[in-house]
């Protein structure tokens, strides 16, 4: 079992241009593992099982990319970061890459220096209020006290929509989801707002979800994806398309069950080719082994297979793809050509 580190908190300010390498691949190939920065717990996308395994949405993309690089899915440090420590551990080089329910931002792509390497869940910021408050819309919480976690966009998207409408809330800081869900159900705010996909993981954890309820309201756009250090563009390189495989894998139909069909001999698909290694030399692109992406699908499987069975319709969490569907079903996922 791998240790879990929760970090303190530092300031990001001038670390990033310093703890940047242009060798990070090297590095972790050095080291055996990835060292990959995950929430402190949100169920289904980030947490440890019962035996102290980390298992999740978020968490298999971590695995994709130690599986691609190292051969290995295990071979991965978690580290568990807030949504204020977060930044610091990236920049400061504690870890390689980070894949917790993080928003891609102008700010955080150019003055924080780092660099997003696509997006893995397209969410938007909600409420959850308990079903008792009687509450139908998000405009009529006018005067309530508001769970919010600092040092998120969810905090400045907060105050901008009841600004907008004109309306006044009380925030209650809080630092992690754990706490939040604490202070949620004590009653010690009448709201918790962040990612709507955060919602309903953390509904789902409660004895009685029933009794709480996700208000209509989607005040923001909320593209979640991986990151890493702005300065080593090969290592971005590999996060990247590590994404993209897992995405075009569920395109292609190339599927946990198959892949050792598909990858025996080439097909008469060369993208499914290309992208298992049987033709071509992307592999050698990267800097990878030419069967990285085999490697990385074989993890936890393609995009969809990941999606339902960590949060989607038939988990506790149950979310539905909507956007997150591949473009060939009305949704937004879509990977460039393995070509």
């Amino acid at each position: 079992m791998k240790n879990t580190v929760i970090l303190g908190a530092l300031t990001v300010a001038g670390l990033a241009a310093g703890a940047a390498s242009a060798a990070t691949l090297d590095d972790v190939k050095a080291r055996g593992n990835l060292n990959c920065g995950v929430s402190t717990g949100l169920t289904g996308f980030s947490a440890p099982d019962a035996n102290g395994v980390w298992q999740g949405f978020d968490v298999a993309v971590c695995r994709a990319v130690a599986a691609a690089v190292l051969g290995d899915p295990m071979a991965v440090e978690f580290v568990s970061t807030t949504g204020q420590t977060r930044f610091t551990a990236l920049a400061s080089g504690e870890i390689d890459m980070l894949a917790r329910n993080t928003t891609w931002t102008f700010s955080r792509d150019n003055d924080l220096k780092f660099e997003f390497v696509g997006v893995n869940y397209y969410d938007g910021q909600g409420f959850m209020i308990p079903k008792e408050l009687g509450v139908s819309s998000a405009k009529e919480l006018d005067g309530a006290t508001v769970c919010i976690q600092t040092g998120t966009t969810t905090e400045l998207n907060l105050a901008d929509f009841f600004r907008v409408n004109n309306i006044n809330y009380e925030p209650v800081p809080i630092e992690t989801n754990a706490e939040a869900q604490q202070q949620y159900l004590a009653g010690a705010c009448d709201v918790y707002t962040t990612d709507a996909s955060g919602l309903a993981a953390t509904r789902a954890s409660f004895e009685t979800p029933g009794d709480h309820v996700i208000l209509p309201e989607i005040i923001s756009k909320e593209p979640l994806g991986p990151l890493v250090r702005h300065g080593d563009n090969e290592w971005g390189d590999i996060a990247r398309w590590t994404l993209n495989a897992l995405i075009a894998a569920e395109e292609y139909g190339v599927t946990s069950a198959n892949i050792e069909e598909l990858s025996s001999a080439p097909t008469d698909n060369p993208e499914i080719n290309r992208l298992l290694g049987t033709e071509g030399e992307l592999g050698a692109m990267i800097g990878l082994e030419a069967d990285w992406a085999k490697k990385a699908i074989m993890a936890n499987g393609n995009y969809g297979e990941i999606f339902e069975k960590t949060i989607g319709e038939n988990t506790p969490i149950g979310l539905s793809r909507g956007l997150n569907a591949q473009w060939t079903e009305g949704g937004l996922m879509y990977s460039p050509p393995f070509r």
